[in-house]
């Protein structure tokens, strides 16, 4: 469960992650799903709180050579965030996506606990859904 706990955070992170074939490789071992939904979804939150921290803070570093997006590009992501405002956070499970959403919810400052019941939701639903899904239609036989 560990390694699920490890894969889940790293996943939700800005690294490159694969928590959910993790969690079907242990559901496939016989764990029980409501342990292996909630160590993936804390992992996977406390990851993208990383991501919420980053934002928080990386404001302070755009003007420096290395930061990789200009005061302009986040400018933008901060309208565009606002136009979805924090629901889009409901998002924050999606590839590609999820992870810069959880980023833009520092920059505007979200507060944490809003903040983490928006990604507890998400990150929560999609464990959810993979784990009925698995147990419905998949053997590992």
């Amino acid at each position: 469960m560990l390694s699920l706990f490890v894969m889940a955070f790293a996943s939700a992170t800005l690294l490159p992650g694969g928590s959910e074939l993790w969690l079907a490789g242990l559901w496939c071992r016989g764990e029980a799903p409501l342990a292996l939904w909630l160590v993936a979804t804390l992992g996977n939150t406390l990851g993208s709180l990383v991501n919420v921290a980053l934002g928080r803070y990386a404001t302070q570093y755009v003007d420096r050579r290395w930061f990789p997006a200009s005061r302009a590009g986040l400018a933008r992501a901060q309208r565009w965030y606002r136009k979805g405002g924090e629901a889009s956070l409901l998002l924050a499970w999606l590839p590609v996506v999820g992870d810069p959403l959880t980023v833009l919810a520092g920059i505007a400052r979200l507060p944490w606990w809003r903040a983490t019941l928006w990604i507890v939701v998400s990150k929560g639903g999609r464990y959810a859904v993979l784990l009925w899904f698995a147990e419905r239609y998949f053997s590992c036989g």
